[in-house]
Order: structure tokens, then C-alpha cells, then sequence
């Protein structure tokens, strides 16, 4: 019911909405998410089950899941989409390497739970129980 009452507004708007151009951005979002961002995902997920140890791969895994949400999440600042309205203070830093620098971050954060994780214990060096 809330998606009907969502396109009538968007249709008795239509000169706010322009839904020819909203109808357009939810094809080409499907076509694109469907046609290239789920096989390339899958693609990577394979190759990476194929070439990481298993004892890693969650931590890879979970790297790649973090770096991947950041970056979705900070396209809009590191393409300078602002920069549209002429104001220079709309976006006054170097969103791309904040956001390398918050990758690298989380990479080194699950780099060093992984090792810690993955170490044997001091029970099991020693023989022991």
C-alpha cells in the first residue's frame, strides 16, 4: 500500500519528481546492480575461496565486506559531488585518502585480531591439555 501511495505522488508531482528520469534511475540501478555488481561479487567470492586458507578467509572476508560499505558510503564525498553548488567549504577535505586511510585502518585492526585469533594457545605449544 505505501509503494502505491508513493507513485501516485510521484506521478500527481510530476514536476517535482520528472518521473521519466526516476524511472530511468531505477532501471539503469537494477540493470547495473544485477548485470555487474552481484556477478563480479560472486566472481571475487570464488577466486577468493579458492586462494585464501580457510583459517583467513573469514577475516579477509570481513575486510572486503567493511572496505567495500565505506566506500559505497563515501562515493558521493570522494567524487566531489557537492563541489555542484560552487561552495568551496561543502566539502573542504581530501575525502579519497580519508578514506584510504580508514580502510587501512581496518585492515590493520582485522589484520592484528587475526593473528591473535589464530595463534595457537600456550596450552597447545606445550603440549599440554
Amino acid at each position: 500500500m505505501v509503494i502505491f501511495w508513493g507513485l501516485r505522488d510521484l506521478l500527481h508531482h510530476h514536476i517535482d519528481t520528472r518521473p521519466p528520469e526516476t524511472a530511468r534511475f531505477f532501471v539503469a540501478g537494477a540493470v547495473i546492480n544485477d548485470g555487474f555488481f552481484i556477478p563480479v561479487v560472486l566472481l571475487l567470492g570464488i577466486a577468493l575461496a579458492r586462494v585464501v586458507p580457510g583459517r583467513w578467509r573469514a577475516y579477509v572476508q570481513a575486510g572486503l565486506i567493511i572496505a567495500g560499505c565505506l566506500a559505497l558510503f563515501t562515493y558521493p564525498e570522494v567524487r566531489d559531488y557537492a563541489h555542484i553548488l560552487h561552495n568551496p567549504t561543502s566539502l573542504p577535505y581530501n575525502y579519497t585518502e580519508h578514506l584510504l586511510a580508514v580502510i587501512l585502518v581496518v585492515w590493520i585492526g582485522i589484520a592484528a585480531l587475526a593473528v591473535v585469533r589464530t595463534r595457537p594457545s600456550r596450552a597447545k605449544r606445550r603440549g599440554g591439555r
